[in-house]
């Protein structure tokens, strides 16, 4: 009897998160819905279960704005599953103002960069023992133009809504790669896609941000479209050694320049260690 495989998705209760957990499912993933509200996790899984019946999923409430609170999800899926074959580090915001989290950290950059860092470190023993496995990490196409102020990542001098996002994004982008290079020869590939503009909750915000995402929604993509290329790098066969790579529309794209700065990677790997509490 063939070992069903594990996928950990995280942000997976609405947007194009629900529709990859749901991907996943129905590949046969008994899959890991890390989510920060138990009771929309719960809904969720059942419009899973009404969609693939059979489907195996499980649920994993946590903060990812804390990381205290990735490092003990990381704990727990570690001890239930001593193999894991998918990550998808999908969770992700912006916020129209500068907000800290409990811990200390912006709150952008810590959802969008340190929780997918630390989650990855985290869960390398189990990804390592799944292996082949992936990891998928939802970026952007605001990292395409970005720029990274690595003494100034958590704009504690100069903030901006669109900076804050991009920066981030390019950081994750930049962390994809230099785990790409990491783990070569480990069986482990990791990869970052750009969903496309998906009409999801994310722009649903206060004021005239909210009222711009509100009349651009009916252009953008559903989020079952969205989610249409992390679930391509997630289970193609043809991508499995395939790893170090930016893809949009199912294609790999060129990323940001800045990306590919051996210098400049490694300056942020270092940085990152320090923010996120790992070094």
């Amino acid at each position: 009897m063939v070992e069903q495989r594990t996928a950990v998705v995280t942000g997976a209760t609405s947007g194009i998160g629900r529709w990859i957990a749901l991907g996943l499912a129905r590949a046969g993933f008994c899959t890991i819905l890390v989510v920060r509200d138990a009771v929309r996790g719960a809904a969720t899984q059942q419009w899973i279960a009404e969609r693939s019946p059979g489907a195996a999923t499980e649920l994993l409430p946590a903060d990812l704005s804390l990381l205290s609170e990735a490092r003990a999800a990381s704990g727990r899926i570690a001890a239930a599953h001593p193999r894991l074959s998918l990550l998808v580090n999908n969770a992700g915001l912006f916020s129209e103002r500068r907000r800290v989290t409990a811990e200390g950290r912006e709150l952008v950059f810590a959802v969008n960069h340190l929780a997918p860092f630390v989650l990855t470190r985290e869960l390398l023993g189990v990804l390592r023992e799944g292996a082949p496995a992936r990891i998928v990490n939802v970026g952007s196409a605001a990292s395409d133009n970005a720029r990274i102020e690595l003494d100034d990542l958590e704009g504690a001098r100069r903030w901006s809504m669109r900076h804050a996002y991009g920066q981030s994004k390019l950081a994750l982008m930049m962390a994809t790669f230099a785990w790409a290079e990491r783990l070569q020869g480990a069986g482990i590939t990791a990869n970052v896609v750009h969903p496309g503009l998906v009409a999801t909750n994310i722009g649903k915000r206060p004021g005239m941000i909210g009222l711009l995402w509100k009349l651009g929604m009916p252009f953008m993509l559903r989020p079952e479209r969205g989610a249409d290329t992390p679930l391509h790098v997630a289970l193609a066969p043809e991508l499995e050694a395939v790893s170090g790579r930016y893809f949009k529309r199912r294609q790999e794209a060129e990323p940001n320049k800045l990306a590919r700065d051996p210098a400049l990677m490694a300056r942020l790997w270092t940085e990152t260690e320090r923010l996120a509490g790992t070094g």
